[in-house]
């Protein structure tokens, strides 16, 4: 590392605290954070991908806010977000501003630093750098200049949400966030229904419910969750099928404020009836050849490509 350590500090629990005695057993039940500043071990030179809080600052790990210490620069979507965690934590890192609005202009900008040997941390306003942004394009470019780049994992609104949701996790696919118009959010939606796996998107608070009334329209009855400001002091999780999520917050007093998380089932044989294979196979229709709607759906339903292809023919002479 070039540039000085710099030191960082953690919240220190009250000492009287330490030999607290619990009622169900004798065994204390305190920890011990650090009690002054600690000093930074310097850090080989490369860009750092650092995870933050995604609301609550505690999430911070102790390998995150040592990098960000020792590092020489911290990369960050707005300063001023950024700033709060790093006064949290008595950390003295300079910061400078890096998003998609800037990144043509600020990434040379990076890339030169790293080619002198400095340490970079490149964080988003909340979770893991690269999910939903564009950071993607930074790490590109450091390893095109050769140079190193590491993950320093933690909070991720996409695994919070897994984890609490109570559906299938063995395979799931992030979309993100759906596009805000209705004709272009339905197309989409009609391309999500055949991926057989568990469905995380991000919405908004004021296009939540009309998200989810296109989502019931273009997935049928499936088990699903929205979570809203995860890990924050208003933490809410509310699951059910997609028709009854749909019809809560469709009401002027459902509360929408905050970071949405959408969690939705994989599309499951035992549940889907024979009108929602027509269903899917006719949105599948409008949109590809039959063989290829034919493979959509027997791969989302786990049904025959025999009996799918027989339903789709029946479909096609209605039409």
């Amino acid at each position: 590392m070039t540039g000085p350590k710099r030191a960082s500090t953690v919240p220190a629990m009250a000492k009287d605290n330490r030999n607290h005695q619990t009622q169900t057993g004798d065994r204390p039940r305190s920890y011990a954070p650090f009690d002054a500043p600690i000093e930074a071990p310097a850090a080989a030179g490369g860009l750092y991908l650092v995870a933050t809080p995604i609301g609550n600052l505690g999430d911070i790990s102790l390998r995150a806010l040592e990098l960000l210490a020792a590092a020489d620069v911290i990369a960050c979507e707005d300063t001023r977000v950024t700033r709060k965690l790093t006064e949290r934590y008595g950390i003295a890192t300079p910061l400078m501003a890096y998003h998609e609005h800037n990144a043509g202009e600020a990434r040379p900008k990076i890339i030169a630093r790293l080619d002198e040997g400095q340490v970079v941390a490149l964080v988003s306003d909340a979770g893991t750098p690269l999910i939903s942004d564009p950071g993607y394009k930074l790490v590109r470019a450091a390893v095109e200049a050769g140079h190193a780049v590491t993950a320093m994992p933690g909070a991720s609104a996409v695994m919070g949400a897994l984890n609490v949701a109570g559906l299938p996790t063995d395979r799931f696919f992030f979309e993100g966030f759906l596009p805000p118009k209705q004709v272009g959010r339905q197309k989409r939606i009609a391309e999500l229904s055949a991926i057989p796996a568990t469905l995380v998107l991000f919405e908004s608070g004021p296009r939540l419910g009309d998200a989810l009334a296109d989502l019931v329209q273009g997935l049928g009855p499936r088990a699903a969750a929205v979570c809203r400001e995860l890990t924050k002091l208003h933490e809410e999780v509310r699951r059910g099928d997609l028709a009854a999520l749909a019809q809560h917050y469709a009401n002027d007093a459902a509360e929408t404020r905050g970071e949405i998380v959408i969690v939705i089932a994989p599309p499951a044989e035992a549940q889907m009836s024979a009108s929602d294979l027509d269903d899917l196979l006719r949105r599948a229709l409008t949109r590809v050849s039959v063989k290829d709607a034919v493979g959509e759906v027997a791969l989302a339903t786990g049904r025959s490509r025999r009996e799918v292809y027989q339903r789709a023919l029946e479909l096609e002479k209605e039409r």
